[in-house]
């Protein structure tokens, strides 16, 4: 497989040396965006799998907590946000037309990580959005050794008023189509340049925010707002399906805030409950990034990854205390 260079903002990354960006090209025909940050004698890949909204640039940083303890990162820009294909003519809106195209996304970027040579073996992270499209990789058959999540999108949070009209809503919005017009409540605006640090659903740690904020204001082609319809009727039917499945047979480590806001946190504790070699740890004075709160915050959950990905983690003595 011939690899094309993409654009990549290495300054706007903070990550380790040697970081590249390159282009591929999913099965039906979608352009994504590929991140690679690769480790000297490297015990194996971190295939991480962000969030919607997000791109490979924000993980920078934590390509260089993974370097540090041996690992190579790999991320991706999934279709329809980063510097991938937008679907629909206005980019400010997250959308998709079924959850299930994200696997295509997934088996084009499993492709790149062969032809780089990502060492393995590979570690599944993923987080929110991406917690949903990796479990159902792993579920399907992903080539990786551990599964690990934070904050990650096994159910959609939304108030007991609010729930039965986010059911009904998307599905009315695409008969009359407007099923790409964003939901109530969201805006077509990115989460981090519209909102203050103060009381935000992201992280508690003010230095992260600010590196947040400034990625998007330095490159405001990244920038996100909200879903679309279909794509949050497509998200709901997802975690209805993957709900219904049993865990993967392998080991996971899972990470939640304790003032988790955006997903539903019953379905990690219920996914958790269910996975018989795996760890719920939900993170003192966390938001939903785990991965992007205060250092000491990220150093417990980085010595816990490691661990975990070395085969070292407990997850018996764990799972007690953490769930």
């Amino acid at each position: 497989m011939t690899l094309a260079q993409a654009p990549f903002f290495a300054e706007l990354a903070d990550g380790p040396d040697g970081g590249a960006a390159y282009w591929c090209t999913a099965e039906d025909g979608v352009r994504l965006r590929v991140g690679y940050w690769p480790c000297e004698n490297a015990r194996g890949t971190v295939l991480l799998f962000p969030g919607r909204t997000e791109f490979v640039e924000k993980y920078g940083r934590t390509a260089g907590e993974f370097a540090e303890r041996g690992y190579a990162t790999l991320a991706i820009d999934w279709r329809g946000q980063g510097m991938a294909d937008r679907l629909i003519e206005d980019r400010r809106v997250g959308h998709v037309i079924e959850f299930t195209d994200y696997q295509r996304d997934v088996r084009a970027a499993l492709k790149v990580a062969e032809a780089l040579g990502a060492p393995k073996g590979w570690h599944l992270l993923g987080h929110s959005m991406g917690g949903a499209i990796g479990l159902r990789a792993a579920l399907e058959g992903l080539p990786v050794e551990t599964c690990s999540f934070t904050g990650p999108m096994w159910g959609i949070y939304m108030s007991t008023l609010v729930r039965p009209f986010g059911w009904a809503l998307p599905r009315m919005a695409n008969l009359v189509g407007m099923g790409t017009r964003l939901p109530p409540s969201t805006r077509y605006e990115s989460y981090v340049l519209v909102n203050q640090f103060e009381d935000n659903v992201l992280t508690r740690d003010s230095e992260t925010y600010e590196f947040m904020r400034n990625q998007l204001v330095d490159k405001p082609e990244l920038a996100l707002g909200g879903p679309s319809m279909i794509w949050l009727r497509e998200g709901l039917e997802e975690c209805k399906y993957l709900a219904r499945q049993a865990s993967p047979d392998m080991p996971c480590l899972t990470f939640i805030g304790d003032n988790e806001r955006i997903i539903d946190t019953v379905a990690v504790h219920d996914r958790m409950r269910r996975w018989p070699n795996g760890t719920l740890d939900v993170v003192p004075n966390a938001e939903h990034e785990v991965l992007m709160e205060r250092p000491e915050t990220r150093k417990r959950i980085m010595e816990m990854l490691q661990a975990h990905f070395d085969g070292a983690f407990d997850h018996g003595q764990n799972k007690a205390h953490c769930a």
